[in-house]
């Protein structure tokens, strides 16, 4: 039988990896926004979180795609 800090553990690793995924898929959109200078239409948590991933990372007061987030981005594109 599991314990309580044991369940409570394997929820949070699972909201986080639910969370991750979320991220995963909404990025391309979040690169669209900044691409399009609508970075006013991602959320201030999503591009906390996203900082914290190393998928985007502060540059000179803007946001940029970093190579992870390009990767990211990559693994999420359809190849020919």
């Amino acid at each position: 039988m599991a314990s309580n800090s044991q369940t409570r553990i394997s929820e949070r690793a699972a909201n986080e990896a639910a969370a991750r995924e979320r991220l995963r898929q909404a990025l391309p959109a979040t690169v669209d926004h900044l691409q399009n200078h609508q970075a006013d239409r991602i959320d201030d948590n999503d591009i906390d979180a996203y900082v914290r991933l190393n998928w985007l990372e502060w540059h000179g007061g803007g946001l940029r795609l970093t190579i992870t987030g390009r990767n990211v981005c990559a693994q999420l594109t359809p190849t020919a």
